[in-house]
């Protein structure tokens, strides 16, 4: 069965595996979710399960998405989003998809917006080498660099690396593991980093890639 939920970044901390092992980890407050809407091929086309979480003022929610609370039966929240499965028949509208949907050794995308850095140069943006700090070199070491020839083709080419808007883009990091699992408070730990700051909505479904053997556990 695939699985997919809603959830919040809450940032990140360690644990200890059963070796002594040092698991750095990200804690991700994954739901409560309430299911809002059931989709199918007859009467859409394809099969989705349309999901919403975090609290949210009624007022702050527009006539058409409360409409869509109002039917489901459903309390408005903050996000909303679609995963589309195969089968969608273990979901029904207004059922509550919780952290525990996952357990210990379930390997996972993660989906966040990155934090926004503004507008940033080069070195920064992607990572290039600056010039060389000696005499004779500048006055600025942290350029763009060559942009190619002169007179031909006398433009700069399409894709040139250079300075602008960094961050605050949609990441996905595939095929991370589970490693704890608090359904009490509805709190994921997921191995290792995910894109975004603290408090930022993320997106967890199962991995889209092979999965291999835990890391951690065996």
């Amino acid at each position: 069965m695939k699985k997919a939920i809603l959830g919040k970044k809450l940032g990140m901390s360690q644990i200890f595996a059963a070796d002594g092992t040092v698991i750095p980890v990200t804690v991700v407050e994954a739901g409560p979710c309430a299911v809002v809407q059931i989709k199918t091929v007859a009467k859409d086309g394809y099969d989705a399960v349309k999901v919403a979480y975090g609290e949210v003022k009624a007022n702050n929610v527009n006539k058409p998405t409360a409409g869509q609370y109002k039917v489901a039966g459903v309390a408005p929240k903050k996000t909303m989003a679609e995963f589309r499965f195969e089968d969608c028949s273990a979901y029904t509208v207004g059922q509550e998809i919780k952290a525990d949907t996952f357990v210990v050794g379930d390997k996972v995308d993660v989906t966040g917006t990155t934090r926004g850095r503004g507008y940033t140069g080069t070195i920064q943006r992607w990572n290039g080498h600056m010039l060389m700090a000696t005499h004779g070199v500048g006055p600025v070491h942290r350029e763009v660099g060559s942009m190619g020839a002169n007179s031909s083709p006398s433009r700069v080419f399409k894709n040139k690396k250079m300075a602008g808007q960094y961050g605050h883009e949609q990441v996905t990091i595939q095929n991370l593991e589970v490693v704890k699992v608090d359904a009490a408070r509805n709190v994921l730990l997921i191995a290792g980093g995910i894109p975004g700051p603290k408090n930022s909505p993320v997106i967890i479904k199962n991995t889209c890639k092979k999965v291999k053997a835990s890391k951690w556990f065996k």
